[in-house]
C-alpha cells in the first residue's frame, strides 16, 4: 500500500487490522461482537457536546480545539496530578485551558511557540516540574511554530487547508511533531494518530467547521476504550497482561502488549462499525465506549496505563 496517496485513517485501520491478526497478547471475542453491536445500537444517544472555551469567534473555538488536543494526553500519569474536585485528570487540563482561553483568548501563534513549562503548569494548576508539563509546552510550541510558519498565525486557516474534511485535517496534524502517534510492531510501523483524528472530530462535534468523512476516521487508540472493551468482554487478554494491569504497573509505550491493546481495540471497532451496518460510525462507537468508561463497573478495576504523548 502506498502510503503517500493513502488516507491517514486508512492506514491506521490497515495496520491495526494486522495486528490483530497476529496478537498474541489480545485477542477480539468475535463471537461477542453481534450482541454487543445491537446493544450499542439500542442504547440512548448522547447529546451533543459544548465547546468548554464556548466563547470567542471560529479563529478562538478553532484554536482552543487544536491547543486542547495537541495536549490530549498524559492518561499514564493521571494518578500523579493535581485535579479539581469532582474531575478526571483528562477534565482537570481541559478546565484550565478553557478559562484561559475564556479570559484572555488564544494565545498568539508567536507566543505559543515561546511556551514554557511555568506558563503551561499555570495554566493547568500542576506544579512547574512536572515532567508533563514540559511535554505540555513542547507539543504546544510545535503548534505555535505550526501555525505561524505554514498558516501565516491563523488557527482557522489550519482548518480552512483541509478543504472541508475531517479526513484532510488529520492528515494536515498528522504531519506535525505535535500530533505524532506511531508505534512498531514485528519490525513495521503502526500508525494510530488518535489526537489528529480526535482533533478533526472535535472540529466538527464542536461547530467550528462543518467537516464531511467523518464516518471514516477510525476509533481513537487510548487506553480507556481498551480497557472498557475488556470489561464488557469483547477484548480477551491473556493471564501475563491481566495481572500487570490489575496491579496497576506502567505497560511500556510500543511493547507488543501495549500496541496490541490499542491496535486490538481499533480493529474490533470497526467490526462493531459493519455489525451496525454502518448506523454507527467508529468515532461515534468510541465516544460512546468512552462516555461508557465513566460508569462504576469500569472505574472500580484498574485500567491499562502507560506514560506517554500519543494518549
Amino acid at each position: 500500500m502506498d502510503d503517500s496517496t493513502t488516507s491517514v485513517s486508512d492506514r491506521v485501520r490497515t495496520a491495526c487490522a494486522r495486528v490483530a491478526g497476529l496478537s498474541r497478547s489480545v485477542k477480539i471475542a468475535e463471537p461477542a461482537i453481534e450482541s454487543y453491536a445491537a446493544e450499542l445500537t439500542s442504547s440512548p444517544e448522547q447529546p451533543p457536546q459544548a465547546l468548554p472555551a464556548a466563547d470567542g469567534d471560529r479563529e478562538s473555538r478553532a484554536a482552543f480545539v487544536i491547543c486542547l488536543d495537541a495536549i490530549n494526553f498524559g492518561s499514564g500519569w493521571w494518578p500523579t496530578i493535581r485535579k479539581r474536585p469532582g474531575r478526571s485528570g483528562y477534565s482537570t487540563i481541559e478546565a484550565g485551558l478553557a478559562e484561559r482561553f475564556r479570559a484572555k483568548g488564544p494565545w498568539p501563534a508567536q507566543e505559543l511557540a515561546r511556551l514554557t513549562a511555568a506558563e503551561i503548569a499555570a495554566v493547568t494548576g500542576q506544579d512547574r516540574d512536572h515532567p508533563l508539563m514540559e511535554q505540555y509546552a513542547g507539543a504546544l510550541r510545535d503548534v505555535g511554530e505550526r501555525v505561524l510558519a505554514e498558516h501565516a498565525g491563523s488557527f482557522a486557516a489550519v482548518v480552512n487547508a483541509a478543504n472541508g474534511s475531517a479526513i484532510g485535517l488529520a492528515g494536515l496534524l498528522a504531519g506535525w511533531d505535535a500530533f505524532a502517534d506511531v508505534s512498531t510492531y514485528h519490525g513495521r510501523p503502526v500508525p494510530f494518530f488518535k489526537r489528529a483524528q480526535i482533533a478533526a472530530a472535535d472540529v466538527d462535534r464542536f461547530g467550528v467547521a462543518k467537516l464531511r468523512e467523518t464516518e471514516r476516521l477510525t476509533a481513537f487508540a487510548d487506553n480507556l476504550v481498551p480497557h472498557v472493551l475488556r470489561v464488557d468482554g469483547v477484548l480477551c487478554v491473556d493471564s501475563a497482561l491481566e495481572e500487570a494491569i490489575d496491579a496497576g504497573k506502567l505497560l511500556v509505550h510500543g511493547s507488543a502488549e501495549e500496541v496490541e491493546l490499542r491496535a486490538c481495540a481499533v480493529h474490533s471497532i470497526e467490526l462493531l462499525c459493519a455489525a451496525t451496518g454502518g448506523r454507527l460510525s467508529p468515532a461515534q462507537i468510541d465516544a460512546a465506549l468512552w462516555n461508557r468508561g465513566s460508569g462504576a463497573p469500569y472505574k472500580s478495576r484498574p485500567r491499562p496505563r502507560s506514560r506517554n504523548t500519543a494518549y
